[in-house]
Formats: structure tokens, sequence, C-alpha cells
């Protein structure tokens, strides 16, 4: 079974309390792209996780959304192989396409001053950028499982001298049905490497694939399994399904809604939604599945930018997103399975900044919004709008 990190003893030095991202052993590039990208000290995962990556351990790390996982692996990932030969020494594999390029970005970011080449190869778009690259050698391939085994079939790439192997979001990856993928995936690496595996729950489905490719993995567990970021406040507001779109108009005109991410059920229902908003004259844009990737990458680039203040969106947007400073996150629709509810929220309160999260619940939601208060472990505040409440029986 894998064994959890001991507290470091408070005589230690560095200190536990107050470490610092040169106490934690990463080099002189590294520590010169993370000053420059303006991080002053580690976040509890990077600190406990970046000294075991670079001692070379197997690692298992558990930690919800929003909490710097992402440099937890890249930071010391950059940092091994700054030095040695120019190869395929590096796979991240990541669920999504969206997740794919931010953790492309992340990679170059602290690489900025070692001399790594980074693809990355997702789809819905062309292949043959991705082969050229991939056949002319690069470092570090970040990739979603599905092109990853059209580049494997069409031998665009070898992996026979892959070190690190990065499982991120694992358990997002096997709910979306990755599991068969990363099977094939990984009888193409050699054995004896290192394996990395980055998930925000761990259901069982989780610990059996720990077990299958991982070697006496230390876990690193920050908060409690399937627990909601501490900086987010939760409300619900009791309101029928057909006045749902209403409310959101409503809430929207209050200060403070800057940057808003709305999630529906469907890829139906959030086209409507921004056409109705569209409507009321609010900025809004939607972003899932039937979308190309053109038109997210773009629906994602006008939302950070601030060009749109609402981006509505299905579940595809609920992992990986790391957008600085969305202020709210509303559930238009109830989400099915209580731990989606943890993951749609963490796209706000991130890196210890403050967040809303405000839950729509129509009367045939009801009981899905207690699960969900039985995840959280504590009720969730209902908040009563005149003229869209549907009644007390809510708060029962």
């Amino acid at each position: 079974m894998p064994r959890k990190t001991k507290p470091k003893p408070t005589d230690a030095a560095p200190t536990a309390a107050d470490p610092t991202f040169a106490s934690l052993g990463l080099s002189e590039p590294v520590l010169r792209a993370v000053e420059d990208a303006g991080y002053r000290a580690p976040t509890p995962i990077q600190a406990e996780a970046i000294p075991l990556v670079l001692k070379g351990r197997d690692l298992i790390g558990l930690a919800q959304t929003g909490t710097g996982k992402t440099a937890a692996f890249t930071l010391p990932l950059v940092d091994r192989l700054i030095t040695g030969p120019r190869r395929t020494r590096a796979l991240i594999l990541t669920p999504t396409r969206e997740l794919c390029v931010q953790v492309e970005e992340s990679v170059r970011k602290y690489a900025k001053f070692a001399e790594l080449d980074v693809a990355p190869v997702y789809g819905g778009v062309p292949l043959d950028p991705q082969q050229k690259a991939l056949r002319a050698g690069v470092d570090i391939v970040v990739a979603t499982p599905g092109r990853m085994i059209d580049h494997l079939e069409r031998q665009n790439v070898v992996f026979d001298e892959l070190e690190v192997l990065v499982l991120d979001e694992a358990d997002r990856m096997l709910d979306m049905g990755f599991a068969p993928q990363i099977n094939c995936i990984v009888a193409e690496i050699p054995p004896y490497r290192q394996t990395l595996l980055f998930s925000a729950t761990m259901p069982p489905e989780v610990e059996a694939l720990a077990r299958k490719y991982l070697r006496k993995p230390v876990v690193v567990q920050i908060g409690l399994r399937s627990a909601a970021a501490s900086t987010v406040s939760h409300a619900v507001y009791p309101v029928p399904a057909d006045r749902k779109t209403a409310l959101l108009a409503e809430l929207l005109k209050r200060d403070g809604m800057d940057s808003v991410l709305v999630f529906c059920r469907t890829k139906h229902g959030a086209d409507r939604v921004v056409r109705q908003l569209q409507h009321e004259g609010v900025a809004a844009t939607a972003m899932h599945a039937d979308k190309t990737q053109a038109q997210r990458t773009q629906a994602l680039s006008d939302f950070k930018d601030g060009k749109i203040r609402v981006l509505v969106a299905t579940d595809i947007a609920q992992r990986g997103l790391d957008i600085s400073g969305i202020s709210h996150v509303i559930n238009y629709d109830v989400p099915q399975q209580p731990e989606d509810y943890v993951h749609r929220i963490g796209r706000t309160g991130r890196a210890e900044t403050t967040g809303d999260a405000f839950t729509f619940m129509a009367p045939d939601e009801i009981a899905m919004v207690r699960t969900i208060e039985r995840i959280l472990g504590e009720p969730i505040p209902r908040i009563s709008v005149p003229g869209y409440d549907f009644g007390t029986v809510a708060n029962g």
C-alpha cells in the first residue's frame, strides 16, 4: 500500500512552516523562472511534492483544484531534464485539450532558462504540425490520450528512453473513459521509470490505476478528499427551472460580478443561456464539445482578457482550467455527481484568493443538493430572491 509522507520535524532546515522554492532543492535556472513568474512561496502541495519528485520517487498527489498541482510536477520535471541528452524523456497525459495547452504553457514558463523543447499533442487540430514536432524530437510531450494513440499508431514518436510519466487529473481521465488508451500508451513506455499521478479525488478506479503503474509511491494529500476549497463561499438559490435564466440576468446586475463561469448540464442548454444573456445585453459566450478547438480557444482567451464577462460551459470546463480572477461560479444546473460540484466550484477561489459559488436549485434538484451537502459535511445557505424563490419547501 502507498504510504503518506511524514510531517517534517520543527527543527529541520528549512522549516516546513515557511518553505521557499530555493529550500525545495530546485536548480538556479528553475528558480529564476519561478521568480520571473512572480511566485514568492510554494503552496502546500508544491512544498510536499517537489522534493520527493526531485529524489525520483513515484508519487500520488491529492489536492483540491486551484492548489498549484501543475507546478508541483512541472517544476521538478523541468529541473530533472535540464541536464542530459536531447530526446523524449517525459510524457504528461491530461484529460482535455484545454488542460493540455495550459500544462504545456506552464512547462514553457518554467523552462524559460533551460534548453528544453515541449510539444502539445491533442485532438481537434491537424496532425501534421504535431507529427513534425514529434519526429524532430522534443524533451517533453504533453498529450491527451486519444491523440497520443494516433501518433503512436503512426510511429511518430518512440518512448523507449522515457524517464518520467505524469498522469494529470487521473480521476477525470478515467471518468472520460480513457483507461484503455492509458493502458496502450503505458505499454509503450519502459517499466523502470518515475511515475507521478495527480488527482483531486481518489475513487477505487484511481487506486487500481496507481497500484498497476506506480512503484512504492509516496502519497501527498493536502486537505480532505472531495473537499471544497475553503476560500469559496457557497449559496443555493431556490428557483423554478423556467426562471433560472431570469435570475441569472438579475444577479449579473450586481456589483462584483466581473468574471462569471456558468455551468449548464447540456450543450443545448449552454447555447440557449448565451442567446438569452446576449439578448439582455450581457457579453457572454459558450464553450462545449460541439465547438471547434479554435472556437473553444477563442472563448477562453476572450474570457481571460475580460472581453467576455460570462462564460457558459458544460462540464468540459470543470477541470483543469486555471483562469485567474474568476469572481463567481454559478451552477445553472445542479451537477448530478456530488464530486463534480467540488470540481466546478474549484474554478474560483484559486491560489488562496476568495470566490463565490452559487447553485440554482429547481424543485426536482433538491435531493441532489442534499447529497452535495452530505459530501461537504455541512448545509449550504439558501438565499431567496423575491419573485424567484419557489417556496420554503426548498429549505426542508
